[in-house]
C-alpha cells in the first residue's frame, strides 16, 4: 500500500486487551477535563440531518455525503453528517446557551472519500463542541486562550494515561507556537503545506496554524474550509486573515505532523455573506441554518473537533488509527499491517 506508513521495528507498547481499556480511559479522562475547562454541557447529537437545509459541514466542498430515503418521510433525503459545525450553533441558540458557556457532543460521520492510510478512515469520531462568545471576544487573543485550555486537557490526559501505564513516556512539549499560514508559507515558500507543517512542528512539537481557508499571497490557501463555519475571511489584530486554524502536534512514532484539531471563531452576518460570494456560493444564504444567522437568531460562536482516535492513537502511541478504532480497511493494507505486528481492530 503506498499511503502506508510502517515505522522501522514498531512494537505496540500495549497488548491488545489493554489497549481497550486505555482508550476508555482516555475518552473518560479527557472530555471530563475538556468539559471543565470551556465549561461545557454535554449534549445528544444527530449522526444524519435533512438534506436541503444547510445543516451539514460541506468540509471542503468535495466529499460526498452518505444519503439515503426515508419512507415515513415521502422518500425525503437524509445525509450522514460530515461533522456538526453549523448543528451546533442552532443547539446553542434552542438550549439558550449563555456567553461563557457552551456544548460538547460525540460526533460520529462517515467520508467515504477519504483516502485511507494510518490517519484517515472511512469512520470518523470527533468530541465536536460549541462555546457562545461576546463580540469582543472575536479576537486572536481570545482564540489562543480557548486554544490553550484545550491543550492543557491534552497535556493532563497524557500524564495521567502514562501514570497508569508506565511504558508510556509523555512526549508532548509543554507550550504551543502559533503561527500565521502566511508567515509560515514565506518561512518555506517552495515547500507544500504539508511540508510546511511537518517542518514546523518537528522545529517547535506542538504548533497552531492561524488563518486556514482564506487565500495566501500566493493565491492558494493553506487549505480548504467551507464557506459557513469559520471567520477565515476577517482581518484580525495581527494584520493577517482568519480567526480559526489547526492544531498539530509531531509524532515521533511516525516522524510526522499530525492534526489533532480544527477549530475556530465562527462567521458572524457580514463574514457569511463575504465568504459565500468568495466560495460563488450567494445561493446558498436562502438555507434554513444561513438564514437563521442572517436574521439574528443565532448566537456568536466559537467551536471545532478533536479527533477521539487520532488522540487515543498518539497517547497510546500507536502506528495506525486502525490500533483504536474499527472499521474496514482494504485486504493489502490489512495483511501487510498484520506482518509488522499492527493489529487492526
Amino acid at each position: 500500500m503506498s499511503r502506508l506508513q510502517i515505522p522501522e521495528e514498531y512494537r505496540p507498547v500495549l497488548d491488545l486487551k489493554q489497549t481497550e481499556l486505555a482508550i476508555k480511559k482516555i475518552k473518560d479522562f479527557f472530555l471530563d477535563s475538556l468539559s471543565t475547562e470551556l465549561r461545557l454541557r454535554r449534549v445528544t447529537a444527530p449522526l444524519f440531518v435533512l438534506q436541503g437545509l444547510g445543516m451539514n459541514d460541506d468540509l471542503s466542498g468535495t466529499e460526498r455525503a452518505v444519503t439515503f430515503p426515508v419512507r415515513d418521510m415521502d422518500e425525503a433525503k437524509a445525509e450522514v453528517v460530515h461533522s456538526l459545525a453549523k448543528w451546533k450553533r442552532v443547539t446553542l441558540a434552542d438550549y439558550r446557551i449563555a456567553p461563557g458557556y457552551g456544548i460538547v457532543t460525540d460526533m460520529n460521520a462517515i467520508r467515504a472519500d477519504e483516502e485511507l492510510d494510518n490517519l484517515h478512515s472511512l469512520y470518523v469520531d470527533q468530541w465536536d463542541w460549541e462555546r457562545v462568545i461576546r463580540n469582543e471576544e472575536r479576537t486572536i487573543l481570545f482564540l489562543k486562550r480557548i486554544v490553550g485550555k484545550i491543550y492543557s486537557a491534552i497535556l493532563r490526559t497524557e500524564f495521567h494515561i502514562c501514570e497508569t501505564y508506565p511504558g508510556l513516556e509523555p512526549f508532548l512539549p509543554e507550550e504551543i507556537h502559533y503561527i500565521h499560514a502566511e508567515e509560515l508559507r514565506r518561512m518555506y515558500p517552495c515547500l507544500t503545506p504539508k511540508q510546511r507543517e511537518d517542518t514546523i512542528c518537528r522545529q517547535y512539537g506542538a504548533v497552531f496554524i492561524f488563518g486556514i481557508g482564506g487565500e495566501l499571497e500566493d493565491g492558494m490557501p493553506h487549505d480548504q474550509r467551507a464557506a459557513d463555519y469559520d471567520d477565515w475571511s476577517s482581518e484580525n489584530e495581527d494584520g493577517f486573515k482568519g480567526l480559526n486554524g489547526d492544531l498539530l502536534i509531531w509524532y515521533p512514532v511516525l516522524e510526522r505532523s499530525i492534526e489533532l484539531s480544527s477549530m475556530g471563531i465562527r462567521v458572524d452576518e457580514e463574514a457569511l455573506l463575504r465568504q459565500l460570494k468568495i466560495k460563488g456560493k450567494e445561493g446558498n444564504a436562502q438555507l434554513y441554518f444561513h438564514s437563521r444567522l442572517l436574521e439574528g437568531s443565532l448566537p456568536l460562536s466559537i467551536g471545532g473537533g478533536i479527533g477521539q482516535s487520532r488522540l487515543c492513537m498518539i497517547l497510546l502511541h500507536k502506528a495506525h488509527i486502525g490500533e483504536v478504532q474499527s472499521s474496514i480497511w482494504p485486504d493489502a493494507m490489512r495483511k501487510e499491517c498484520s506482518g509488522y505486528g499492527i493489529h487492526l481492530i
